[in-house]
């Protein structure tokens, strides 16, 4: 196979810590400028479209509101449908331009958008695919939908309010900057959320992908405590649900986040430091133990029990030495091991513990260890047995701290991980600075091995600003052990924005901000589809399919037995994702031996060591000998 195929910078934060919101009101909209001031979330890239050659076409007008009322220059008229399950307006542009977003300025409460699509079209008769959709807040504030630019002459907007309304709507354009013909996927569409995504995971029973934000859609500050706003795209239908969490009293923002043994996800600490959440396979929530210490910014970590071990996370609940804890699912308690000690994972931030022992990059290991790979120079043995203990594992070659970096294991049989970025402290980073998890892919050329895709980021990390913002992303070929650039995008990923690998092999990116009003939000995400999945004349490429599979519940050590729908050409597990700061403990990458792939039937023996194969929920995949993955199936680990 080729190798085409392979402002408020940390203001909030501080009045976070003081317990004071020291975000600042955004300025009023105008839409007749490209002052950034004048929105509540991140602006696109480029410039507005001037009007002069538009004309614009609804499908229905109520009295004095006609269609033109929503792209003429008067601020105060608008445009309101009929009655009706479904509105649009189409939007001429009187020549093709590069066009990468729609912004709406809502008229009356009554007609405010909620569910919508946007397609685009050089012809009025070709529309293809949706280029955006999801679900807008239902408020008054301007709303933007941003995609990767299309050369376009109509812009269609279709709203699913039974009565819509406009006072202005301005379309913007702009060219990408760098090789758009990169050996890279395609970014797209963007799915609109009514929340910034700054955690998330993948629902194994059905592939959905759950996000939420805080207590607040845009803003994690002076917390009230009790609930946290999350939304849910369905890959299937397109549709964006959402709905607020009250059952388990818990604001979830900067959580540790872990899959346990059992199937369930534990969501622990954060706003509400003393909290855990749980999300059982039935799609309950349910209120789980208290921890002992009180957390936020902290990571957790499956372990080969099923357990779930957590250490840091002085960022909320006092700037203490806060040691390790672990959750059993079979008790439901958590239980100290204060032998494991936080300060030797310790990084040697300014602003002290209070920073130093956030988000580390733990996995768990043989003899219910956990590796401690970063974010501090100094990596680290966390014994879980007993009272705990932690070990010296030597430094990461010469690097240093690398607070905002990122690792994964991307072949888990051979032990292997891979790290990359950050930065010696959280604010005024003068590394490049990579603030997306990596999703571990799973496959590339020859052996069953996995590449790791980068995105966002920006060259000097600072929270909630986007100066320097990186939007080319990067494809590590670990047989070649070389980086190479990917298609670039042009939606801005950095503080607070996340990256999840999907059931059918793309990539969930979005995030990005929840500083209140400020300019560095971004209510959507973009999914990204490997070159992997593409033909050579950027069509879909066919997949391989998994048809059955004998037994959907295994433990390490089992004969994994399913069937094609021909002959493949290797197959390997990636265990469902979790994210939120850049952090993903959870992924890791298995591949499996399944001979020479010929025929239907197929059989892999599973490795025998849960530190290898930990329980929970993994995706199954089978690739052809392009490359190319079949949509996954899911497995369940149970542990031994």
């Amino acid at each position: 196979m080729s190798l085409k195929n392979l402002a408020l910078l940390l203001a909030v934060g501080l009045a976070r810590a003081e317990g004071q919101d020291s975000t600042t009101a955004a300025a009023p909209f105008n839409p007749y400028t490209n002052d950034a001031s004048s929105f509540n979330q991140s602006p696109p890239l480029g410039q507005r479209i001037k009007r002069r050659k538009w004309s614009a076409q609804c499908d229905s007008s109520d009295g004095p509101h006609q269609c033109e009322n929503a792209i003429d220059p008067e601020s105060n008229d608008y445009w309101q449908s009929g009655s009706g399950a479904q509105h649009e307006i189409v939007v001429d542009l009187g020549e093709t331009r590069s066009v990468n977003a729609i912004e709406v300025a809502p008229a009356g409460q009554d007609g405010w958008i909620e569910g919508h699509q946007v397609y685009v079209s050089t012809d009025k008769a070709n529309w293809g695919p949706p280029v955006s959709f999801g679900t807008w807040n239902s408020d008054g504030s301007i709303k933007v939908s941003i995609f990767n630019p299309k050369s376009a002459q109509y812009v269609r907007l279709m709203s699913d309010k039974s009565t819509t309304s406009i006072a202005d709507l301005n379309i913007w354009e702009y060219t990408i900057q760098g090789n758009v013909d990169a050996e890279g996927g395609v970014w797209g569409p963007t799915v609109d959320l009514p929340i910034i995504a700054v955690a998330g995971a993948v629902v194994p029973e059905t592939g959905e992908v759950m996000v939420w934000s805080a207590y607040t859609s845009d803003n994690y500050a002076n917390s009230p405590s009790g609930y946290s706003l999350l939304a849910v795209w369905d890959p299937t239908t397109n549709s964006v649900t959402q709905r607020n969490v009250t059952e388990t009293h818990h604001d979830m923002f900067c959580p540790g986040i872990s899959w346990d043994g059992s199937g369930k996800l534990v969501i622990s600490g954060g706003s509400d430091a003393s909290r855990t959440s749980f999300l059982y396979p039935n799609q309950s929530w349910v209120a789980g133990p208290s921890l002992h210490i009180a957390r936020g910014y902290q990571s957790s970590a499956t372990l080969s029990t099923g357990e779930v071990f957590v250490v840091g996370g002085a960022w909320n609940g006092g700037a203490t030495d806060k040691y390790g804890e672990v959750y059993s699912p079979i008790t439901n308690k958590w239980s100290d091991r204060k032998g494991c000690d936080v300060i030797p994972m310790l990084t040697d931030d300014k602003q002290g513990i209070y920073r130093a022992d956030n988000h580390g990059w733990f996995f768990g290991w043989k003899n219910e260890t956990v590796f401690q790979a970063g974010p501090s120079k100094q990596m680290n043995w966390y014994h879980t047995q007993g009272n705990g203990n932690v070990s010296p594992a030597g430094t990461r070659a010469n690097a240093d701290d690398a607070m905002s970096g990122n690792a994964v294991m991307y072949d888990a049989v051979a032990g292997k991980i891979i790290t990359f970025g950050g930065s010696p402290q959280l604010r005024r980073h003068r590394w490049r600075t990579w603030n997306e998890l990596c999703s571990c892919i799973p496959y590339i050329c020859c052996p069953p091995d996995g590449n790791v895709f980068l995105t966002g980021g920006q060259k000097h990390g600072i929270p909630f600003n986007e100066d320097g913002a990186l939007l080319t992303p990067e494809l590590y070929l670990a047989p070649f052990n070389l980086f190479q650039t990917q298609t670039p995008n042009s939606v801005i990923r950095v503080y607070h924005s996340i990256s999840l690998l999907l059931t059918d092999g793309r990539v969930f990116n979005g995030g990005g901000g929840l500083c209140g009003n400020c300019t560095a939000n971004h209510l959507d995400a973009q999914i990204y589809t490997p070159r992997y999945l593409l033909n050579g004349d950027g069509s879909l490429a066919t997949r391989p399919e998994i048809t059955s599979v004998a037994n959907t519940e295994v433990k390490p050590g089992d004969k994994l037995s399913f069937q094609t729908g021909g002959s493949i050409n290797s197959a390997s597990l990636v265990r469902y994702g979790t994210a939120s700061h850049t952090v993903n403990t959870d992924q890791r990458r298995v591949p499996l031996d399944i001979g020479n792939g010929e025929g239907t039937n197929h059989e892999a023996t599973l490795p025998s060591d849960a530190s290898i194969l930990l329980p929970g929920w993994w995706m199954l995949f089978v690739m052809n000998d392009e490359g190319t993955p079949s949509i996954s199936k899911t497995i369940k680990v149970n542990p031994l």
